[in-house]
């Protein structure tokens, strides 16, 4: 299973993700269900990058990508991070409706 942890501020923010697992859907290379996760996530710290100009730290591996949101962004920066990364956790958890055997988000503060 993939499991997802979302890390948020008290002011709910978002400060980190860890995805970590396979779906174990298909086959790999066939599996749309780790395809579908990745793409959205890798997809959305390149969007933050081009957009933003901001750089997370990253650190991926096999089945595993940790995402740390830089600390004391301008405000605007911040807002325009945080909205390219709510659309991420909403396109997971479209994921997440369908393949819920395969894929689980967890939200922590």
């Amino acid at each position: 299973m993939i499991s997802i942890t979302i890390n948020r501020s008290e002011s709910e923010s978002i400060q980190s993700f860890i995805i970590s697992g396979h779906a174990f859907f298909a086959d790999r290379g066939k599996d749309i269900v780790c395809a579908g996760a990745s793409a959205v996530s890798v997809g959305a710290i390149n969007a933050v990058h081009a957009i933003t100009g901001v750089t997370p730290e990253i650190e991926q591996g096999d089945g595993f990508l940790r995402c740390v949101v830089p600390d004391k962004l301008p405000e605007d920066i911040n807002e325009k991070v945080q909205l390219l990364l709510e659309g991420m956790i909403v396109s997971l958890q479209t994921i997440e409706e369908e393949y819920g055997e395969h894929i689980k988000i967890t939200f922590k503060k």
